[in-house]
Parts: C-alpha cells; structure tokens; sequence
C-alpha cells in the first residue's frame, strides 16, 4: 500500500503526524509527506518516509497563487500515483480535493479561532470555509474528525455525508515513550501549561489563576509568542515563570505535578495526550477537544471556558492532595493507553483505508 500525506507545512506532518507515518511504514506501507520544503523537509528520510516539495506562497489570498499551488500539488500527486491522499487541516483539505487522485481523505484537525470568535472577519471567513467543505468534501471517500463536536457540527450544517463522516479521536500518542520515570518532587506543586501565546489558548485565566494560588504552587508556562497572530496575547508573567518556546516538553512534563490547559476550542489537544500518558492530572476546560482528553473526577477536572476562578479552585483540590494528584495521574496513563496509543489509532486509520480501497465508502 502506497498512502501520501499532504500538509501545508513539513513541521506540521513532523510534529503531529509523524508517529501514524512511523507505524504505517513499520507496517510496510510506503509513506510520503507532500509538503513545502522548511526546516523539518529533510527529517523525514531519517524514519523511512519519503518527502515530496511542492511550491506555494504562504500566507497568500491571490486566488492565481491557489491554482498555481493546486497545479503544483496535483503535479506531485501523479507523479507519486499513492493508492490514497490523505490531507490534513484546512487549506490542504480544499487543494487536495481538486487533485486527480481517486482515493482522497480528509481529516479535520480542528476548526481554529474563526469558528470561536464572532467578530465581522472570523463570521466571513468561517462561511468561506464552510461553502469550501461543503464543495471538497464530495470529492472525498471519507472525513476523518478527531473529536464528535466537529463532526456533529459538520453533519448538522451539511457540510459532509454523514455516511462519509468518521471519529477517530486524536493522530495518537506514542505511550511507550511518552511515560513518567518517576514521580516529582518538588517542594511546592508545580503546575505547567504548554501552548503558544495566544488569548484563546486561554493564557490570561491561567495567568489570573496563578495570581490567586501564588502562594501555593509554582507557575510554569512554555511556548511561542507567535507575533503575527491577531490573536497573540501579551501577558504580564509576573506570577508565572515564563520559559519561552521550548524542545524538551518531555522533561517539562516530567518534571510537573499538574498539567493546565483552559483552551476555548481545539481539535485533540497534543499537550493533553502527552501529559496525560506521563500520568500527570489534568485541569483543562469543558471545551471541544479538550473534553475529549479528560473525564471530570476522573483523571482530572473540566472548568467552563474564561472562567479563571473555576480553574483557579480545581487547580487548588489538586495542590492539596497529593494522594488526589496521584491517582488522577495514574488514571490518566491509563486513558491515554486504552483511547489514544498510536497502536490503536493506526488500526483505526487503516480500518479506513482498506474501506476506501475496498470501495466502501459514500
């Protein structure tokens, strides 16, 4: 079998689709990354997968500069002839589909801010990309979500064949290396949040909450400020340790009694599932995609979204109880081993495959 993944940066197959791409060509599939040539293109030769350029304008919206992409995709699309296409977020889901491949998947990472906010630019944009999909997707034998909210939503609005529509919950998680060695200890609770810096990653309740357990917990807080996003936040980190963009998230986790993540809307969460197969209990709020990480009471707790002073006490019952801490981890570990290990999301993407090749699809 011969399965192609198309995305519109190398980084974002590298970070987020690299363990599916591993465990297809430990099965002996031949995997290809299509992709913009960045600083990751040459990476993936090093786990057997083979990288394909394709040319584009980032960030473009001449609408000569999509069909020249779309040209150029296409191009690299015949010449590799895979048995499947499978792409990935918004703008590879719509140039794919206009590829002369046969068997064509979408998956749907996420919606992104414009389906969170209502201001005039995000309610016309999310109309373009809705009149989009509901073009794109009847070209595609299947669309693959990773959380039921998106796809309840895209049914609902009749943007996709419920027929064609599919749940496979996250691009899954390697959990035998993403596992605690040992257990912290720290003189006071660590709590840690991994994301980038941005108002609807939900930075400014945890800055808030930070201010008010100041006393008993240490703050940390590591990602990118992504300058040119409009949604950029810019904190005062005064009772936060900021650490800025950084490689070893692992050791991060590691070293934390508490994962937090009061996100408005996500697809699944990466940080979650990392933090969750290193058995860390975690805060996160009653979002799409964050939900689908955290059973409330269970392995950790859920809090309404911009709601500082919810998160701020849950954060508070898992400071003072280790005992609490620890068996919330524990259960943690065991969710992400049983829902989300790559072994059994790759079962499921190939259940699909074999589906479309078979010829069972909408």
């Amino acid at each position: 079998m011969k399965i192609a993944f198309l995305s519109h940066l190398d980084l974002n197959l590298y970070l987020f689709r690299l363990p599916i791409m591993k465990e297809l060509v430990s099965r002996g599939v031949e995997v290809y990354a299509i992709v913009p040539r960045g600083e990751v293109f040459d990476e993936f030769k090093h786990y057997g997968i083979k990288a394909v350029e394709y040319k584009t304008i980032r960030g473009s919206l001449n609408p000569l500069n999509a069909i020249k992409t779309i040209k150029n995709i296409n191009e690299v699309v015949k010449n590799i002839n895979s048995d499947i296409l499978h792409s990935f977020t918004h703008q590879p889901n719509i140039y794919g589909a206009f590829s002369d491949t046969k068997n064509y998947i979408q998956t749907i990472t996420g919606l992104g801010s414009f389906f969170i906010y209502n201001d005039l630019k995000s309610k016309k944009i999310r109309k373009v990309i809705e009149s989009l999909y509901k073009i794109t997707s009847k070209k595609a034998k299947k669309v693959i979500f990773q959380n039921s909210d998106d796809l309840n939503y895209f049914v609902e609005k009749g943007l996709v064949n419920s027929k064609k529509a599919v749940l496979i919950k996250s691009s899954g998680i390697d959990t035998k290396e993403w596992v605690s060695k040992n257990r912290p200890k720290n003189k006071k609770p660590v709590v840690l949040m991994v994301a980038r810096v941005l108002k609807d990653k939900g930075v400014e309740e945890y800055i808030k909450a930070a201010e008010i357990l100041k006393d008993k917990a240490e703050f940390w807080y590591a990602g990118d400020i992504d300058r040119g996003n409009k949604n950029t936040f810019k904190p005062d980190w005064k009772n936060v340790k900021y650490l800025g963009f950084r490689s070893d998230i692992k050791n991060l986790i590691e070293k934390c009694d508490i994962f937090v993540l009061p996100s408005y809307r996500e697809g699944i969460p990466r940080t979650l599932l990392e933090a969750a197969s290193m058995s860390k209990p975690i805060v996160t709020t009653d979002a799409v995609g964050c939900r689908e990480v955290v059973d409330d009471g269970f392995n950790g707790f859920l809090v309404p979204i911009k709601d500082h002073k919810s998160l701020a006490k849950k954060i508070e019952v898992l400071i003072d109880d280790k005992n609490l801490r620890e068996k919330m981890g524990d259960n943690s570990r065991k969710k992400a081993v049983s829902e989300f290990d790559i072994k059994v999301v790759v079962s499921k993407y190939l259940e699909i495959y074999k589906e479309v090749l078979n010829g069972v699809s909408s």
